[in-house]
């Protein structure tokens, strides 16, 4: 009976230090790496998260734009920072893009990380600069078709959720366009504004205010239904292409030896945020839908998101390197 007692006092000695590490979670500063510029989406949704986030877990938020590469040099400071809940990564499709068009990688998407949450979705919309002779879609690609592989399309970046949906639309339309990457969609939208590219396939954040003031003509946007914030701007399957749904997600991962209880504390925070009248009120006026799935439900959605994106990626030979 002694030897039993002294085993399960040693046992539960043991366990002292992992209830205190669950109940003194966050005990620093948690920092949010956006791998866009500032003004992207993942920029814009971090920043609005990082308020209410700071009240509930009572540490600051500290938001960090690393772009670059696509999305690969922010994905790596991520990998690469301790795996102790106090690192999150805000991403978007390109994290499951880019193992799928990318052969070398400085980490595993799967294996390095872990879902914490997602967050919302939007469409993309195809705009164009004034001076473009278009103003549908299939004006558009009769343009293009009159001048094969003279017409250019800026997106956020090589290996985004815009640059594959801009392929995938290629391949269905039969038409021969330049793809142009940017750091980004505000300044892909700078770059078509400034007549150095004629075509924009970005989100809605980086488009409408552009569209409003009459620097970019709006001719589709990329989801199943007409946006409540572009109402007069057809989809892409009303002008010609039944069934086209792209939209771009955002999400939140950790590196994945993070321990279950951080993951799940971030990640009932974050959901929690998205209930928030004032978080819903910026989400909706961006033209963002709020998406939010818990972290079990959003492992598995990023890896039916990667199995997808590998058959699209094979379907339109695309490949970055």
């Amino acid at each position: 009976m002694g030897r039993l007692m002294l085993s399960i006092c040693a046992a539960l000695l043991l366990g002292i230090p992992l209830v205190a590490h669950a109940q003194t979670f966050p005990s620093k500063p948690i920092r949010i790496i956006a791998p866009f510029p500032p003004g992207a989406g993942t920029d814009t949704l971090a920043r609005t998260l990082s308020g209410p986030l700071s009240k509930s877990l009572g540490q600051n938020i500290i938001v960090e734009n690393r772009p670059g590469a696509g999305t690969v040099v922010g994905t790596e400071v991520a990998a690469r920072s301790p795996a102790d809940g106090h690192t999150v990564l805000i991403i978007a499709n390109s994290f499951t893009i880019n193992p799928a068009v990318r052969s070398k990688l400085p980490y595993d998407a799967l294996k390095d990380f872990t879902g914490v949450a997602r967050i919302a979705s939007t469409p993309m919309v195809f705009s164009v600069h004034p001076s473009v002779p278009a103003k549908t879609l299939k004006e558009l690609i009769a343009l293009a078709r009159a001048r094969p592989g003279e017409i250019t399309y800026a997106s956020s970046g090589a290996g985004t959720g815009h640059h594959l949906a801009g392929e995938l639309f290629k391949s269905l339309a039969k038409i021969d366009l330049i793809h142009v990457p940017y750091q980004g969609g505000a300044p892909a939208a700078m770059a078509v504004m400034g007549g150095h590219t004629s075509i924009l396939l970005v989100n809605i954040l980086s488009t409408a205010p552009h569209v409003a003031t009459g620097r970019l003509r709006a001719l589709a946007v990329t989801s199943p239904e007409r946006s409540e914030v572009l109402k007069d701007v057809p989809t892409v399957a009303e002008s010609g292409f039944p069934g086209f749904d792209t939209a771009i997600w955002f999400g939140t991962v950790v590196p994945s030896a993070t321990p279950k209880e951080a993951v799940n504390r971030l990640s009932a925070e974050i959901l929690r945020a998205l209930q928030l009248p004032e978080v819903k009120d910026i989400i909706t006026r961006i033209g963002m839908n709020s998406a939010g799935l818990p972290a079990a439900e959003f492992d598995v959605f990023l890896r039916a998101e990667l199995r997808s994106n590998e058959k699209i990626a094979r379907a339109v030979n695309l490949r970055i390197d």
